[in-house]
């Protein structure tokens, strides 16, 4: 499976990478939004893990970017990877367009978990 994550901090991009290497997923890594819509634009990908706080683009603007593509793509999980933890902040993403929401430190279960779960409602758990 592909997927890419769109994290400025390496660290986190790191664990996570090892986490999809575990099940067999192949891990692209953006470190900015802007990038992360440059690849979205060459790359096909059955998920994408979108970090809120970067600078320059957020995650937010980024989700945005991508679901107002005029093809397929615009359809592609979007689950957002956070730290924070403001109350409104799960609704505000949902409603921007992610399918789902995790904290960091990830787990790698509430990782794989979330990612069969957006693949499941698009009828596409056997890919994960």
């Amino acid at each position: 499976m592909k997927i890419l994550y769109v994290e400025d901090d390496p660290m986190n991009r790191s664990v996570v990478k090892a986490m999809l290497e575990v099940a067999g997923s192949d891990m692209d890594e953006a470190e900015s939004g802007a990038l992360g819509l440059a690849m979205v634009d060459r790359e096909t990908y059955e998920v994408i893990l979108m970090d809120l706080r970067m600078p320059g683009m957020d995650g937010l603007e980024t989700i945005r970017g991508i679901r107002a593509r005029g093809d397929d793509k615009a359809l592609t999980p979007i689950i957002v990877v956070t730290a924070d933890t403001a109350p409104h902040l799960k609704a505000a993403c949902l409603s921007t367009g992610a399918d789902d929401f995790i904290m960091k430190p990830v787990a790698m279960n509430a990782l794989f978990d979330s990612i069969a779960q957006v693949l499941e409602s698009r009828g596409a758990l056997a890919a994960f």
